[in-house]
């Protein structure tokens, strides 16, 4: 095992002392091509191409003699670090940081970033980094070949965001160029670059007087999940009940870079509930009153949810794919289209047992796990405690037992 390993975070600027000093006791270097022509590295020194970290790691723990790990930037910060402490290597660290790529991209914006989403997009992450950029006000996205700024824009489809797109930083060649999501997938960009995406309702971040926790907020907006009918305007349609929203709610575990459908949003109750979770939400009704009422409800509450009017199933051929669904209205026959698309969980609502069992085989037939729930809730007036209302409701859902995560 090599008898001592430093990782050296690169900037782009001067090494510091500390830096220097490694490098120079240094028997084996490891790093990206432009990181080993740095004219610090000794001339003596085992040199290794920085591709696959673990490969890297692997021959640094054979290795006896002083080592050195060159990286751009935070090293710790969505780094090498993580990999070369991993139990299989048995590597101990030091490490000389530098400004991660994430803040030299802030500071080139002239923005600050305290207030924003971290996410890194491989072609296995890319669709929940996108759900992010959809859920959230500020993103900063560490892409990857494959994984890059077009086609973040590709898959943002419908959703407007201003990308400020930040290539090769620290180096010679760094450029910052600004453009609309839409526009992104029209030009060639280099690698590595991080993008911010920017974009949605103004007052949701940290203010001016800044915040107290890095990313979101979660203490923004109303105590409480669930929230009654006044918080939304008044009377809610079927299916909006407190009770029977809070175990849909509880059956779906909407989350952060999840997209979540809910068909027949009616008040964007739940819509809003399941954005203010963290998830990207797509809102759809028919008519056009449920959508403008969706739309001032996410107003209000300072989420950002894409609301589309149409009519399911067919309205629903072209959105991406969803990782959960609400369907609050349509029937078995939308139950099935969605069913068709192979989310993980599925939630719905029947009034009649007939009406739930015909939902629940048609569930089962797709693969799905099924459950059902006779839910009741009856509301009191608690000064006479008299009942002043009652809803009675089927509720399924239905988890594919491969896709449980």
């Amino acid at each position: 095992m090599a008898d001592r390993v430093t990782v050296i975070g690169w900037d782009g600027s001067p090494l510091t002392a500390a830096a220097r000093s490694a490098l120079g006791a240094a028997t084996l270097v490891a790093g990206a091509a432009h990181h080993l022509a740095l004219p610090e590295v000794p001339a003596r020194a085992e040199r290794i191409r920085l591709g696959s970290v673990a490969l890297a790691a692997r021959r640094i723990a054979g290795h006896r003699g002083t080592a050195v790990v060159l990286a751009d930037g935070d090293p710790g910060f969505f780094g090498v670090v993580r990999t070369l402490r991993a139990p299989e290597f048995g590597l101990e660290v030091e490490v000389v940081p530098a400004v991660s790529s994430v803040a030299a991209a802030f500071a080139r914006a002239g923005m600050p970033w305290d207030d924003a989403q971290v996410v890194v997009a491989h072609r296995r992450t890319l669709r929940r980094a996108v759900n992010v950029c959809r859920a959230h006000t500020k993103v900063a996205v560490l892409t990857s070949p494959g994984a890059g700024p077009a086609e973040l824009g590709l898959l943002m489809e419908g959703v407007h965001r201003t990308f400020v797109i930040c290539e090769e930083l620290g180096t010679e060649h760094e450029q910052v160029t600004v453009v609309t999501s839409d526009k992104a997938a029209d030009h060639t960009w280099r690698d590595p670059n991080v993008v911010i995406v920017i974009g949605g309702p103004a007052g949701t971040g940290a203010g001016e007087s800044g915040g107290w926790i890095f990313g979101r907020d979660p203490g923004t907006g109303p105590r409480g999940w669930a929230l009654p009918a006044e918080a939304y305007g008044g009377d809610l349609g079927e299916g909006e009940a407190e009770l029977l929203r809070a175990a849909q709610l509880a059956r779906l575990g909407p989350r952060v870079g999840d997209l979540v459908w809910d068909i027949g949003c009616g008040s964007g109750a739940f819509a809003v509930e399941a954005a203010r979770a963290g998830a990207a939400v797509i809102a759809v009704d028919r008519e056009f009153p449920a959508c403008a009422r969706t739309e001032a409800a996410a107003r209000g509450f300072g989420v950002q949810l894409q609301i589309i009017r149409g009519t399911a199933p067919h309205v629903l051929e072209d959105l991406p794919e969803p990782d959960v669904v609400r369907v609050g209205g349509g029937g078995a026959a939308v139950v099935s289209a969605v069913a068709d698309r192979r989310p993980q969980r599925i939630v719905t609502h029947a009034a009649t047992r007939d009406a739930a069992e015909l939902v629940g085989r048609d569930l089962t037939e797709h693969g799905y796990r099924v459950e059902c729930a006779l839910v009741q809730s009856v509301e009191l007036d608690t000064r006479a405690w008299t009942e002043t209302e009652r809803s009675v409701a089927f509720l399924l859902s239905g988890v594919l037992p491969d896709r449980t995560a």
